[in-house]
């Protein structure tokens, strides 16, 4: 389907040229000086989501929707805009951008391009989003023969701009889904496969996320799984037959050595999503353990090392009608606000977004709960146990007559902390074992409003974003992004 324009590489632009829009600013580079300066930036009024037809039955390419955001516009919470990608079975998940507040000090960097790393067919695609943020364009596309031939790396995830205008992604195996092959892509500034970041020998054992924290030369990345157990779904003797992973992997920054590997154990099997805190001075972070249902927390110790320690543990619900007899809340995505004052995390399975107070990081205090979906919601088939041994549904609201499907899944808060947006779309092998539901009706999205002074979560009843209405049938909702960046994307130096 792909044209020979798309495949050389559309448009002749330089990503690092001089101009911007949104927050760029001419005299700087893109973003934010400060991500306490980020969070008086302007109001959201347009996201981006990444949205999946691989794996639902449809022979039809995945694609990047846009959404009216601005609750005085006449399209709100409508997709307006639909770009899909020139070929089909992608898996669109994660993305990322040329540029960021890791370039701010560069008055020639713009934040232009969204990446956008198809997690089973390895391409990477580059998304103009300056000519019409409402409408975007295909700028690039990346072959994975052209990934395979110079680095070895496929299954590509995460990524991340870096200070140099490269852009740096974490890959989770080799072409044949093998986790021993995987490592981290580093692209030029024009989207040209440079090679392999990290030092010959020093690829972790599994990939998934990094962040990486400069004044303490440090990046810090996490372990989902091999690509070839994880792309047909979840199965629970993998993770005995140590096919998923449990550690994080602490890399001398920028050269890319393997200084420390931290074994999490039991209590850390499948940490996904890794944060450090916004403020670069601070030399601590937070990791999602999915299946362990823990927030671990991790930071530098007095000697220069580094450790960790569980800071939040969501128990396990005793359920009947289930595939087993305990469900975990499973942690698949978190974030931090741009203050470090909270952090927020959803539990797929049971259906509740937190709030914790995190001023004290060795302390979260629960400050907020809301539940918007899950397997446990008031009607479904399956009963939880409550302490006294009486059974326990939990009630979720429906949204403009609409019946929440599936569980919260990805997340992205608006730069002021008070706004937090959720898909429900984690993976399409896992949703359709777990929530066929949504493969079926579609996804969908939600705004929460936050309080930022007292704590605590509300669901916004005007904005709902059904995907189960698109033209070409339900989609699959996965991550989101601002035009102007976001708490997620952005890194300070």
């Amino acid at each position: 389907m792909a044209t020979a324009a798309v495949e050389s590489g559309l448009l002749s632009d330089k990503s690092r040229s001089v101009g911007g829009n949104g927050c760029c600013a001419h005299k700087n580079g893109p973003g934010y000086a400060t991500p306490i300066e980020a969070m008086s930036g302007p109001k959201e009024s347009l996201i981006y989501v990444t949205c999946v037809y691989n794996g639902t039955g449809k022979q039809k390419p995945d694609y990047l929707a846009t959404i009216d955001l601005d609750p005085n516009s006449p399209t709100y919470s409508k997709v307006i805009h639909r770009l899909p990608m020139p070929y089909v079975s992608d898996e669109l998940h994660h993305s990322g951008w040329n540029s960021c507040s890791s370039c701010h000090g560069d008055p020639s960097a713009v934040r232009r391009f969204l990446v956008l790393p198809s997690l089973l067919s390895s391409r990477i695609y580059v998304i103009d989003t300056e000519k019409n943020p409402r409408a975007p364009q295909l700028h690039k596309v990346v072959k994975p023969a052209d990934i395979e031939q110079k680095t070895g790396l496929a299954f590509p995830h995460t990524s991340h701009c870096l200070a140099s205008g490269e852009i740096m992604v974490s890959c989770l195996g080799d072409k044949d889904g093998n986790a021993a092959g995987n490592g981290f892509l580093l692209l030029d500034s024009e989207f040209n496969v440079k090679g392999r970041w990290e030092k010959p020998g020093h690829s972790p054992a599994f990939g998934y996320d990094f962040w990486y924290q400069p004044r303490h030369k440090t990046m810090i990345s996490s372990s989902w799984g091999a690509p070839c157990a994880f792309r047909g779904g979840f199965n629970l003797q993998h993770v005995s037959d140590g096919l998923y992973g449990r550690h994080l992997n602490v890399y001398s920054w920028p050269d890319g050595e393997l200084k420390q590997i931290l074994d999490l154990g039991d209590t850390g099997l499948l940490p996904l999503e890794t944060r450090f805190l916004h403020d670069p001075s601070k030399d601590t972070g937070f990791v999602g353990s999915a299946l362990s249902s823990n927030m671990v927390r991790f930071f530098k110790t007095s000697e220069g090392s580094w450790d960790h320690e569980v800071v939040i543990s969501v128990q396990p619900l005793k359920v009947k009608n289930w595939i087993l007899p305990e469900m975990p809340g499973l942690i698949t995505d978190f974030l931090i606000s741009l203050d470090d004052r909270y952090l927020y995390f959803v539990n797929w399975l049971h259906g509740d977004v937190r709030q914790y107070n995190i001023e004290d990081p060795k302390k979260p205090v629960l400050s907020g709960q809301v539940w918007v979906g899950g397997l446990i919601q008031k009607g479904s088939a399956v009963n939880a146990e409550a302490e006294d041994g009486t059974e326990l549904q939990f009630e979720v609201p429906a949204i403009q007559g609409k019946q929440l499907r599936g569980g919260p899944q990805m997340i992205q808060l608006s730069l002021d902390g008070k706004r937090l947006y959720v898909t429900n779309s984690l993976f399409s092998a896992w949703d359709q074992q777990f929530y066929p539901e949504i493969v079926e009706k579609g996804s969908h999205m939600l705004q929460i409003n936050v309080d930022t002074e007292k704590g605590g979560l509300t669901v916004n009843p005007n904005f709902f974003v059904d995907f189960g209405n698109e033209p070409d049938g339900p989609s699959l909702a996965h991550e989101m992004r601002y035009p102007g960046g976001d708490c997620t994307s952005d890194i300070w130096i």
